[in-house]
């Protein structure tokens, strides 16, 4: 049976205004034409997949004949080889050197930092205030970043440049990842100011690292980077590399789990039914006393309603480049070929999901999400390219949830306008801050 094109392309450039000016709906409406769907952005085609167990073939069954695609590749003059864009033996040696900074062990010390972060911030606010609650939520991931990476606050100036240029370069990105080739080299004005925006945060980088002795263990996690060994070559990291894994872990874990955090108290604002479910749990579970990392897992229902985030405010899009000859569903796949799919396309799919429009936690607790098909719930990845701060992520959401509802109710202020670039960003978040039992 031969592969539809996606209805929309045009001349030279393809799909890529549909993509850029209709996105969500665009991906979403692929379903209809097929489990492949043919793309183009200008002369580059792709294959985009709808179909979770095809998805779920090329993030794990068949991951090692895929690539990190030309998404990836097009943000390497940001983040230059770090793990989320390095692929083959490079790739595994480094996801190898990074995973015990991701450890449970050092998890629990991660929390500790935190919690305070968050109680700080909770005690700033004053009852009956307005809160941008993204701003509050973007600069709390800063600073918890700032000492889990560092060991120290980031510095005002550094926080602020990161929290300018991260969303930047992110959104810029998009533009260059779903633009034909030849667009990126042009003097346009997006692309200068992604260059810019790209040498501020290495120079903030570059000034976190100068005068880092790489032989003395300060107990954060840029000291594992830099202490690390190759298990059978003895050789650590060069500098330019932990360089570069720096670049990659402070916008992973600054940008990805504002945003989840946000959106959390969105709908916790939204539904004071099921923030109310949140509150009496962590009750139950912490009896007034400050949140842990072994807490986590006993969060049962707190962790649903992260999940519940997770599903509804996913990546949009994610891309993988076949390296070897492969069979695909009906496609043949030669070395080269660009695959596309969206997991938030997938997370909301009617196929799989019960009314996957309506927020509800209680989805999370029943038999059903058991019998998912394999691809279809992909909040981090899956396979040897999943995120490597996914534990680190949820943790960090389900304590600020824990000691900020422990403490506070939120009130949306008005209806919250989404844009989407890889994820949805809230174009401002007012929450009037009440106290929890008013």
């Amino acid at each position: 049976m031969p592969v539809r094109v996606a209805p929309g392309r045009w001349p030279l450039l393809g799909h890529t205004p549909a993509l850029l000016r209709r996105r969500v709906h665009f991906t979403a409406g692929l379903r209809e034409h097929g489990d492949v769907v043919k793309l183009s952005m200008g002369p580059l085609q792709t294959y985009f997949l709808t179909n979770p167990e095809l998805v779920h073939r090329v993030m794990v069954s068949d991951g090692s004949s895929f690539g990190t695609g030309i998404m990836f590749r097009k943000f390497r003059p940001y983040a230059g080889n770090g793990l989320a864009l390095s692929d083959g033996p490079f790739h595994r040696r480094q996801r190898k050197l990074m995973l015990p900074a991701f450890g449970r062990q050092n998890l629990r010390r991660y929390a500790e930092l935190w919690v305070r972060a968050t109680t700080a911030l909770v005690e700033s606010w004053r009852p009956g205030e307005v809160r941008q609650i993204d701003a509050d939520m973007q600069a709390l991931a800063m600073t918890n970043v700032g000492e889990t990476l560092f060991g120290t606050e980031l510095g005002e100036e550094a926080i602020n440049e990161a929290r300018r240029s991260i969303p930047l370069v992110i959104q810029l990105g998009m533009y260059r990842v779903l633009s034909p080739g030849f667009v990126e080299k042009l003097p346009l004005p997006f692309n200068r100011r992604f260059d810019q925006a790209t040498a501020r945060m290495k120079s903030v980088v570059h000034g976190l690292l100068e005068g880092r002795d790489p032989d003395v263990d300060h107990g954060d996690l840029l000291s594992t980077l830099l202490l690390a060994e190759d298990a059978e070559t003895g050789e650590r990291m060069t500098r330019e590399q932990v360089h570069d894994e720096v670049m990659t872990v402070l916008t992973a874990g600054t940008e990805t789990t504002a945003l989840i955090l946000a959106w959390t108290c969105h709908e916790l604002g939204r539904d004071p039914a099921v923030a109310e479910r949140v509150r009496a749990e962590v009750d139950q579970v912490l009896g007034g006393r400050p949140v842990t990392f072994d807490d986590v897992a006993a969060l049962v229902y707190t962790g649903q309603v992260v999940s519940e985030v997770l599903r509804m405010y996913a990546l949009w899009l994610l891309m993988r480049r076949t390296e070897q000859e492969v069979d695909l569903g009906p496609v043949r796949l030669r070395p080269g070929d660009e695959v596309m799919f969206s997991p938030l396309a997938l997370h909301t799919d009617p196929r799989y999901w019960d009314h996957p429009d309506v927020f509800d936690p209680d989805r999370w607790s029943t038999d059903r999400v058991k019998t998912l098909p394999p691809g279809v719930f992909l909040p981090f990845g899956d396979g040897s390219r999943q995120c490597i701060g996914h534990l680190f992520a949820r943790a960090e959401v389900v304590i600020g949830v824990a000691t900020i509802f422990a403490r506070w109710s939120l009130e949306p202020t008005g209806p919250v306008r989404v844009r989407y670039t890889t994820i949805a960003y809230p174009r401002g978040m007012p929450m009037t801050v009440r106290p929890r039992d008013q």
